[in-house]
């Protein structure tokens, strides 16, 4: 498993795609409301990062994803298509992914949004996923092991009654969207690959209200809950420090 460390120049141009990346889930959180399609929310932010940020939308035919963004509703767990016929209406919670590329380097990064009134066990399993990413980056330091990120949140997940999706999972992410090494949500404490300075790479827990089972859609991209219960995702690109980690797609709403 081939992983790359990043030099300093390098992590500083991470460090602006990651930024450019956080900008565009803030400039869209005004319109995630309800009777918007999720085909308006991909248009809004495809002409934001080519027109404004200069940046490629990195999913846009990519292995032939057909749009800018993901847009995963409810019982979505990842890679939904925006679509005119998807309608956000009251009530619905959504997960918006987005990866620009910027001078040749990626930074990717995802926010669940609640429309309108949404339930409150909808909205506990959104919060529930939000701090399962959050002690994950909390271990992330040097000496640290791959099996300790999936391990925090799985047991995070599970004692609130969650389960953590097994399919898909974090990754490196430099120059190419994914590299090595892949991130697994769920794991045991001291497995896996230690951690190094210069070491980039995505958490993006995606936890369901029901069971971990998945499945695919015929479109070959979405991915749905099997038992239709409710999933949530978030996701940050982070750097391995000297002594700890860089959030590089942080939001100006967080404090690292």
């Amino acid at each position: 498993m081939a992983v790359t460390l990043k030099t300093a120049d390098e992590l500083q141009k991470m460090r602006v795609a990651g930024r450019l990346a956080a900008e565009v889930l803030e400039m869209i959180e005004p319109y995630v409301v309800a009777g918007v399609s999720t085909a308006e929310l991909d248009r809004i932010c495809h002409d934001y990062m080519v027109n404004e940020q200069k940046t490629i939308p990195a999913p846009l035919n990519y292995r032939g994803f057909p749009k800018s963004i993901c847009t995963s509703v409810n019982h979505v767990i990842c890679h939904g298509i925006p679509s005119e016929k998807k309608i956000l209406k009251n009530g619905d919670i959504v997960n918006l992914d987005i990866t620009v590329i910027k001078d040749g380097y990626f930074g990717d990064t995802s926010k669940m949004f609640c429309v309108g009134d949404v339930p409150s066990h909808a909205r506990r399993l959104v919060q529930v996923t939000q701090e399962s990413l959050y002690k994950a980056i909390e271990i992330v330091k040097p000496g640290a092991r791959l099996g300790d990120i999936g391990h925090v949140i799985q047991q995070y997940a599970e004692s609130n009654y969650y389960s953590v999706v097994r399919e898909y999972c974090g990754h490196g992410i430099g120059t190419e969207f994914h590299q090595e090494p892949q991130v697994l949500h769920f794991g045991r404490p001291d497995t896996g690959m230690v951690l190094k300075e210069g070491m980039t790479f995505t958490i993006e827990p995606m936890l369901n209200a029901g069971k971990h089972h998945t499945k695919l859609k015929s479109d070959g991209w979405t991915v749905e809950t099997r038992d239709g219960r409710l999933s949530a995702q978030w996701e940050h690109t982070l750097a391995v420090t000297a002594d700890g980690v860089e959030v590089l797609t942080a939001r100006t709403e967080e404090a690292f």
